[in-house]
């Protein structure tokens, strides 16, 4: 359904993008003809993934390391980027980290090891090339991953779900305020999507697998091109009127029962020891 040339010329920032759902996407966006510019915090991986998407499509990718909750690494991308393709596009906040525990077993750094990575690394990366845009009187893509549970909170993941809250409020706010730029912000709210770093801090026992997905609708994750398919749309021209919207791709998944780890209630408490040390051996 996707013309071939659908994003051609396109520069899009994507963040996370070295491994998981990022290099779906990336991979993806650049099969429809974008230039693409990768970032995480290593730079081999980066390298690799760089290495193999042109392989496969043919076009360009960036490869540039930087740590989300770094301002200044944030513009040396941007500025990177600019200096090989001569502008900037679109940003795909990908960058994400998360894993479950009881809240009050949290310190208050794992906490905030998570929100800096999702809420402020999204808001430093939006923010920095934002201000470009507004400057050079360009127009401009912003797409975020949050996650269904954005919508409801839920317990066992706190920190992302306020992470991921803030994201999706920062989306609307941002739409509203910087329509009249030209910038456009929308979401992504995905249910279940494997990705073998994430699916290990989240479902480190195969039984929670297997409950997880017996909850949706469609009986089944999600496919990592069903994902990507739905952010190259959201990145073109044809979404063009979509804007401060946040798209839930889930199988139904939050409909059937909100709060997307509230089942993790049946863990007893000296199940969590368990758990806790296969999450660290991940």
């Amino acid at each position: 359904m996707f013309q071939e040339n659908l994003l051609k010329d396109m520069v899009i920032i994507i963040t996370g993008g070295g491994t998981g759902l990022g290099k779906s996407m990336a991979t993806r966006m650049s099969e429809l003809g974008a230039k693409i510019i990768i970032s995480s915090r290593k730079q081999d991986v980066l390298d690799q993934t760089a290495a193999e998407i042109t392989e496969k499509t043919g076009n360009p990718v960036l490869a540039i390391s930087a740590d989300v909750r770094k301002y200044d690494q944030i513009e040396n991308v941007i500025a990177k980027g600019i200096e090989a393709f001569g502008r900037i596009d679109g940003l795909l906040n990908n960058a994400a980290g998360n894993f479950i525990s009881p809240t009050e077993r949290l310190t208050h750094k794992a906490f905030d090891t998570v929100v800096d990575i999702v809420l402020k690394g999204t808001y430093y990366f939006t923010l920095a090339l934002g201000k470009h845009w507004i400057e050079n009187k360009q127009k401009g893509t912003v797409l975020s991953i949050v996650t269904t549970y954005a919508y409801t909170g839920s317990a066992y993941v706190v920190p992302s779900a306020i992470s991921k809250a803030g994201v999706m409020n920062l989306t609307k706010s941002l739409a509203a305020e910087w329509g009249k730029y030209g910038i456009r912000l929308n979401a992504i709210a995905p249910g279940p999507f494997p990705t073998p770093g994430a699916w290990k801090r989240l479902l480190p026992d195969p039984r929670m697998e297997e409950n997880l997905i017996n909850r949706i609708p469609l009986k089944r994750a999600g496919e990592h091109i069903e994902l990507a398919n739905l952010a190259a749309y959201l990145m073109s021209d044809f979404s063009g009127y979509i804007h401060g919207d946040t798209i839930t791709i889930d199988g139904g998944e939050w409909l059937a029962g909100a709060g997307e780890f509230n089942w993790l209630d049946m863990v007893k408490p000296e199940q969590w020891d368990a758990i806790r040390d296969q999450i660290r051996k991940a």
